[in-house]
């Protein structure tokens, strides 16, 4: 997708997208990482009650909902040209076959596994992005210390292995589209993620919907299933559109070495579980690599 192509559809900055542009980049990964390991734990309430897929299908529709009652994205998609509108729907597509393939696979494999899996992709954008021996440097000292906050541990089926792996290459994709919405889409990129969520909603309402009818009958499992769709999908989603709008692709990727640090730091603060040795290395690792790292040039 070029710039031109996207001239002529697109409008004047998102109010959301004018004030965000006031926050430190850095400070979007906190908020993500905060809500994003929030998810997990309403998603515990579910696995005993309902299967993987109906579990993906509750978060992807919950915030689907809550993005059309507030961005209302039909309108925004309608206005689009045909490239814009492939965009959309490629994003949408990756999203609902994202998801589904994270609750496939931490079903059958340790979450930190799969965690350790998924990261492999921003190393790898990470690394091809790579202008200078400096920040060579400074992404082998973050993925070091994700390593050791991850505690990776590869034992499992071999299904879990194949869903993990497909996670982490259609999370490459969420980050190269999601940044490219980001990046041209004059302002807009959250009405983008906003369509694009309802298009995983159609790509999903085949696979899971039928294991989700069960959480209907049940207002504690409908309850966690909206706070999955809004600690893992709405909240998190939108931090990255914000951080994505100012920030180079490869340094984004850096960053998300900062989620399973601030997700120790939530266990300090919150839980009063006290890092040992080895994590409190990780944490060290993953800060000294993203202050070492230097944005290149747009």
């Amino acid at each position: 997708m070029n710039d031109e192509s996207d001239s002529a559809t697109v409008g004047p900055p998102s109010p959301a997208l004018a004030a965000g542009e006031r926050v430190p980049p850095s400070l979007y990964f906190v908020v993500s990482a905060i809500f994003h390991y929030l998810g997990p734990a309403f998603a515990v309430l579910l696995f005993a009650h309902v299967a993987p897929t109906g579990v993906a299908w509750l978060r992807i529709a919950s915030a689907a909902l809550i993005f059309a009652l507030w961005r209302r994205p039909w309108r925004y998609f309608a206005q689009q040209n045909a490239a814009v509108r492939w965009n959309i729907v490629a994003l949408g597509a990756v999203l609902g076959g994202m998801n589904v393939c994270f609750y496939l696979a931490i079903d059958r494999l340790p979450l930190a596994t799969v965690g350790a899996i998924e990261f492999l992709g921003p190393i790898a954008l990470a690394w091809a992005g790579l202008h200078s021996r400096r920040n060579g440097v400074a992404l082998a000292v973050a993925a070091a210390g994700v390593a050791m906050l991850t505690h990776v541990r590869f034992a499992g089926t071999a299904a879990g292995f194949a869903f993990a792996f497909a996670n982490c290459a259609l999370f490459m994709l969420y980050i190269v589209l999601g940044h490219r919405i980001a990046r041209d889409g004059g302002g807009n990129g959250i009405d983008r993620l906003a369509a694009a969520m309802l298009v995983a909603l159609l790509v999903v309402m085949p696979l899971g919907w039928r294991e989700a009818a069960v959480a209907f009958s049940h207002p504690g499992l409908l309850a966690a299933g909206i706070g999955v769709g809004v600690s893992s999908s709405v909240i998190p989603y939108v931090c990255d559109q914000l951080a994505m709008a100012r920030l180079p692709r490869p340094t984004f990727a850096l960053m998300l070495a900062l989620l399973p640090a601030t997700a120790c730091v939530i266990g300090i603060v919150v839980l009063h579980q006290w890092p040992g040795p080895a994590e409190l290395t990780g944490i060290a690792l993953v800060i000294a690599g993203i202050n070492l790292h230097r944005v290149a040039p747009r």
